[in-house]
């Protein structure tokens, strides 16, 4: 499955639950999060000044 930046973190966590740790070494500790169900990866690269291209890049590799 390609993970995209629109993609919401829960529906990422919850297809591809290996980027569990992905997500959690880059700082996003949003697993748990409520705002993880409503919040796409893009939203919460930014809100945590994470670069997109690289988190898509680890996430999808």
């Amino acid at each position: 499955m390609e993970i995209t930046k629109d993609m919401l973190v829960g529906e990422i966590i919850r297809n591809k639950p290996e980027a569990v740790e992905i997500l959690l070494n880059f700082g996003l500790g949003c697993i748990g999060c409520p705002a993880s169900q409503m919040e796409s990866l893009e939203e919460a690269a930014m809100v945590h000044g994470l670069d997109i291209d690289e988190l898509l890049k680890a996430l999808n590799e």
